[in-house]
């Protein structure tokens, strides 16, 4: 459970989109980060990980920009939709390329199964944000 819910339900200005909608990738964001961090770690630790090196990048890549995504989106002090429709294209792109990656080993490593998931997960969240943002 995080506090995001009760963070922009407690901020001066409110929420700049729906709540639920924004709430959502927020946490599908975090939620990825940190998926993406510990299957990079995971693969490291595989005994074929030179199999895997273009899935630990893309991994590591997926977490950062989603770390960025979340920050951004939890701001909401002069929201800005434009930047925050920049950022989570990114983040809804990212999350496709890292979650085709991670199952074409999900097969043989149960962690890069969880992570497509988490990947994909984040990857509709975001888009659900872009389609307010889009209106």
């Amino acid at each position: 459970m995080t506090h995001a819910r009760q963070m922009l339900e407690t901020h001066p200005r409110g929420a700049s989109i729906e709540t639920a909608v924004l709430l959502a990738c927020i946490d599908a964001c975090f939620d990825c980060a940190q998926s993406c961090t510990a299957c990079a770690d995971a693969d490291l630790g595989e005994d074929d990980v030179g199999m895997l090196i273009r899935c630990i990048r893309l991994c590591l890549d997926c977490s950062d920009v989603c770390i960025a995504t979340g920050n951004v989106l939890s701001r909401q002090t002069e929201f800005e939709p434009e930047l925050a429709r920049s950022v989570v294209e990114t983040c809804a792109q990212e999350c496709r390329v890292c979650a085709e990656e991670c199952e074409r080993h999900a097969e043989h490593h149960e962690h890069c199964r969880v992570c497509a998931d988490a990947c994909r997960r984040c990857e509709q969240a975001c888009d659900a944000v872009l389609s307010i943002l889009a209106a």
